[in-house]
């Protein structure tokens, strides 16, 4: 993600760069999955309607901050498309879905990879094409039309985004501690992701496929069926959907299969996802990028800070306000645990 965000995407010439052609579309759809299967992890104590209620509450207690701070994010005028405000969709999506299981969740994303395109095109006719301006907190001043960006026409829109969600939830059903687990979402994430760019060369190759003059961000244009067939970065088709949902299975198998100690890095940064976003989000709209150097400075700064978290044992900052309503519901909402007798006192 930070390099997509700090390094050019195309060359000169307009053909893909290296970070193109790795992350471009890619990171963030593994940033979804990745929300997706922590949303499963922090649930899997939900096995009844009550727990369910309290753990739905917290989730959208917590997506309404996540959301706020990406609105407030987008004041900056940063040089890049803020994805917060859409995760907090996300999360509000996720409340219902807690007790679904790991076959049904993943029944559910295949079903919305294909189906949340083509409701997609169809409610967005008559639109504006392209996502337009990034919706901030003035935003807020015409609820309805908010949530028309943050869910169709916006840069990542939650109604075909929902799919990773989905796939995530999954993911994190399953037992992750079992090797065989790992082999498969990785063995299955990177047929997804081939089968997915083999359909979409055949499909070109038919000549009906329209070639993009320009990205569109979120979704494609509804003029024509026919632009669902594309699998360009963030285009939110089908075909767009399957493959960077492969991919993000896929390196999610890996970081699985791979020993503990060469993940412990990767492990503490990924704890504190939401300061480390939001830091270089803040950063990039008072520095622009120079390359290189600002991915480095972000990757070290980054590694600095979740090192140290991870070693002081503390959650970031973010993570903690955006957590704590979360956690006082809980406190409040849950049932109190009587209190046992202690043996020989009767």
């Amino acid at each position: 993600m930070v390099a997509t965000h700090t390094l050019p995407l195309t060359g000169p010439d307009g053909a893909p760069t290296l970070t193109g052609l790795l992350a471009d579309g890619r990171s963030s759809a593994l940033f979804a999955v990745v929300a997706g299967v922590g949303v499963a992890l922090s649930t899997r104590g939900v096995v009844d309607a009550r727990s369910h209620a309290v753990a739905g509450a917290g989730l959208l207690v917590r997506g309404l901050l996540v959301g706020l701070l990406g609105l407030a994010l987008v004041a900056l005028r940063p040089p890049v498309a803020v994805i917060l405000a859409y995760y907090g969709l996300l999360f509000v999506v996720a409340g219902p879905l807690l007790r679904l299981r790991a076959g049904a969740l993943a029944a559910g994303a295949a079903v919305v990879v294909v189906a949340g395109p083509v409701l997609s095109h169809l409610l967005r006719a008559g639109l504006r094409d392209g996502p337009g301006p990034q919706a901030g907190l003035p935003a807020l001043a015409d609820p309805g039309q908010l949530l028309v960006t943050l869910s169709l026409t916006g840069y990542y829109p939650v109604l075909p985004w929902t799919a990773y969600l989905l796939a995530g939830m999954a993911v994190g059903r399953l037992d992750l501690r079992r090797p065989r687990t790992a082999a498969f979402l990785l063995a299955g994430g990177a047929a997804l992701a081939v089968v997915a760019r083999v359909v979409a060369a055949v499909l070109r190759g038919g000549g009906q496929v329209p070639e993009a003059s320009a990205r569109h961000y979120g979704s494609t244009p509804p003029t024509t069926w026919w632009w669902l067939a594309v699998d360009d970065p963030h285009s939110g088709t089908p075909l767009d959907l399957a493959h960077t949902t492969g991919t993000a299975l896929a390196v999610i198998g890996l970081c699985l299969l791979l020993p503990r100690v060469l993940l412990w890095l990767p492990a503490a940064v990924g704890a504190v996802p939401l300061t480390l976003y939001t830091a270089h989000v803040v950063w990039l709209a008072q520095e622009p990028t120079d390359g290189v150097p600002t991915l480095l400075r972000h990757l070290v700064a980054a590694a600095a800070v979740g090192a140290a978290l991870t070693l002081l044992g503390r959650k970031g900052p973010l993570e903690t306000i955006t957590g704590l309503p979360a956690r006082l519901l809980r406190h409040h909402l849950s049932p109190a645990t009587p209190r046992t007798s202690e043996p020989g006192r009767g």
